[in-house]
């Protein structure tokens, strides 16, 4: 680990050692549905400085728990368990990134991602990983669940970009949730609307390649 000392903390203690607030987020699916949703949580830079990392730290690793008697769907072996995912540095410091414990004014339940979850709102929703039990930092780009299982559909950034379709489906436009069947879609936002905080994360990368 690329930390000053590994460490191990239980949620409660966490939570009150973390500044809450509550942030609202525009949530955009892979599969170009939307919604906006009321997340409780703190900030990802604050728990990057509680694990004072190394400066050859570059990524941010998060795994979620592995019980195949609790979650039967990790009895599929064409997944690879558990579920893992992955950002860079400034990424995960970066000022939206949040830690989620909390949705809709109530505690996370276990459908929602409990007890921890991830929320970074420029992304495809599957970036926000849930139920994360365990955080690593790294000098390498990791590999993450849906690249490994899928890495021409499902790349390692999964900014939110109309211009860069799905290989199924077109990612140009959007259905929001609770609109009604018949409700027009709407166009997709570059960053799904969040660019004047981010851009700048990508600056000389080809979103295009790098998607």
């Amino acid at each position: 680990g690329m930390v000053e000392k590994k460490f191990q903390i239980d949620i409660d203690s966490l939570i009150r050692a973390m500044p809450l607030e509550e942030r609202l987020y525009r949530m955009r699916c892979v599969e170009a549905w939307s919604m906006a949703v009321p997340w409780t949580g703190f900030a990802m830079a604050e728990l990057v400085r509680l694990a004072q990392p190394l400066s050859s730290a570059k990524y941010v690793v998060m795994q979620t728990f592995h019980d195949k008697n609790m979650a039967r769907g990790q009895k599929q072996v064409w997944y690879p368990w558990p579920y893992t995912e992955g950002l860079t540095m400034s990424e995960a410091t970066n000022e939206l990134t949040f830690m989620v414990t909390g949705v809709y004014g109530k505690p996370l339940r276990k459908q929602f991602g409990a007890p921890l979850r991830l929320a970074v709102p420029w992304k495809y929703g599957f970036k926000s990983i849930k139920s994360v039990v365990k955080i690593t930092l790294t000098d390498q780009e990791p590999p993450t669940s849906w690249n490994m299982a899928n890495a021409r559909e499902y790349g390692f950034y999964s900014n939110v970009n109309p211009e860069v379709d799905h290989p199924r489906w077109s990612q140009a436009t959007e259905r929001r949730i609770g609109g009604g069947l018949f409700s027009r879609r709407q166009p997709t936002l570059m960053f799904n609307g969040y660019d004047k905080e981010v851009a700048s994360l990508y600056e000389g990368l080809d979103l295009t390649k790098n998607f």
